[in-house]
């Protein structure tokens, strides 16, 4: 456009950098919101999938169950032998409820029901309760690994080669049944009955997981740092729901809503719908 006056350029340039990125923009870029991964023991999964578990099993021991910073529930250190080399290979699996250091493991088609061990879902009853369940086969353990979570076999279909799940989240979930999952419920259940009372034990626990506390507030920024800021009192002055194909800075407040407001009546759950 043509300039009128000499100040038409400064304004522009200063309407052109108006504002901020919004908090959950940076957030995209990593920087200073990356986990905190330096005193983590390593990746919790099952074994790889080889050819003891799937035409027989293998024996591991529980060699210590240990605690992993910024996870819930506690992980087991399990040795097994190796079956190609001469050593010993150690695991890090979920720890289920009732698992203790010198117990004995096993993984494979073969396996017992027992806690803690792996099975493949074919060889599991219907109405199991398993845990740290694999969405494809051979991904080591993907569903129901947070402290006291679980998933419940619903059904077989033998025909199809596949096994339905119940999830923690009350959703029922269709896989195939050469998946393993470890039987019985992660340990570390009912951590989130006892309240955390301060502040400092919410930022312990936080510091270990990744930058995302204490969170302010959208109505409590100012209008440069937030849709929802400003004004002579906090309130957000627009609809809360918005567009899921709005730009990332105005893409705040309840995302693609189907309803708002609060749940009235009997409590509908996925599980009550099949």
């Amino acid at each position: 456009w043509r300039l009128s006056s000499p100040h038409t350029l400064a304004e522009a340039e200063f309407a052109v950098n108006m504002g901020k990125y919004v908090q959950t923009q940076r957030k995209g870029k990593g920087s200073v919101f990356t986990a905190h991964t330096r005193t983590r023991k390593g990746a919790v999964k099952l074994r790889p999938l080889d050819y003891a578990e799937k035409h027989g099993y293998i024996r591991g021991v529980v060699k210590d169950i240990i605690h992993d910073p910024g996870r819930g529930a506690p992980v087991a250190k399990i040795q097994f032998q190796n079956a190609y080399r001469f050593k010993r290979d150690t695991e890090l699996l979920l720890a289920t409820e009732g698992m203790y250091t010198g117990q004995f493991i096993y993984c494979g088609r073969k396996a017992t029901l027992t806690c803690g061990n792996v099975l493949p879902l074919s060889e599991v009853p219907e109405g199991t309760i398993v845990c740290n369940v694999e969405a494809k086969v051979g991904d080591r353990g993907s569903f129901a690994r947070g402290s006291g979570s679980f998933a419940v076999v619903v059904t077989h279909d033998e025909d199809k080669g596949t096994t339905r799940l119940r999830l923690p989240s009350g959703g029922k979930k269709t896989v195939s049944s050469n998946v393993r999952a470890q039987i019985g419920v992660v340990a570390g259940g009912g951590r989130t009955d006892k309240p955390l009372l301060k502040a400092g034990r919410a930022y312990h626990k936080y510091a270990v997981k990744r930058n995302c506390w204490p969170k302010i507030r959208g109505v409590a920024k100012n209008p440069v740092e937030h849709p929802h800021g400003g004004g002579n009192h906090q309130h957000i002055g627009m609809p809360s729901t918005v567009a899921k194909d709005r730009p990332a800075g105005r893409k705040v407040g309840l995302i693609g809503a189907r309803r708002t407001g609060r749940l009235r009546g009997v409590k509908k759950t996925a599980q009550d719908k099949d």
